[in-house]
């Protein structure tokens, strides 16, 4: 098994943090992992993304130049990812802030309003973790509760308080992706 994923948004959204928690859980299920961060010259507001490659043999590298998953929080990250994306890969959306549609149709695409779905659970903040748990839905590739467990690892000491609602967040997402269909062709 070989996955090379790229997280997109812009700053603030946590979109390092979707990186880094989802490569520590890889890392805790004794994969192979790699972890990049990219900033666009704003940081917070300006575009960023992670590359993440997780695997059961040894990464040769961490650039993901074609993308077998993308998560998308934004518009821009959409235009510029989708075309990227290797063919039969899962792009998963998020509806909330992103009003248009895919336009491949060789992708599984995943809509979810996880915006919308954080604003309920009381922290538009948490958007990112609602993405990773439809994520792990979608894909077999961790466990669930090795995510969860990571997010200790990898929010200060001083948010710690923040990991309750991180897990609700991941279960949502988790729950909203289980109960969506995906297509045969990616089954």
């Amino acid at each position: 098994m070989k996955e090379e994923i790229i997280f997109a948004g812009f700053g603030g959204q946590g979109i390092m943090l979707m990186g880094k928690a989802f490569s520590y859980a890889a890392m805790n299920e004794g994969k192979n992992v790699t972890w990049m961060p990219s900033y666009g010259a704003e940081v917070r507001g300006g575009t960023a993304h992670s590359m993440v490659v997780i695997s059961d043999s040894p990464i040769a590298s961490p650039v993901v130049r074609e993308p077998s998953i993308c998560i998308v929080m934004n518009k821009p990250s959409l235009q510029k990812f989708e075309p990227k994306m290797k063919p039969m890969g899962t792009l998963i959306i998020n509806k909330s802030l992103v009003e248009v549609k895919a336009k491949r149709d060789d992708i599984d695409v995943l809509e979810i309003p996880a915006t919308d779905m954080a604003l309920k659970l009381g922290n538009p903040r948490v958007s990112n973790m609602i993405m990773l748990g439809a994520l792990l839905a979608r894909k077999d590739l961790l466990p669930i509760g090795s995510l969860s467990h990571s997010l200790k690892d990898v929010i200060p000491g001083h948010h710690h308080n923040m990991i309750a609602i991180n897990e609700k967040a991941i279960m949502e997402g988790y729950k909203y992706g289980s109960r969506q269909i995906c297509p045969k062709s990616n089954r």
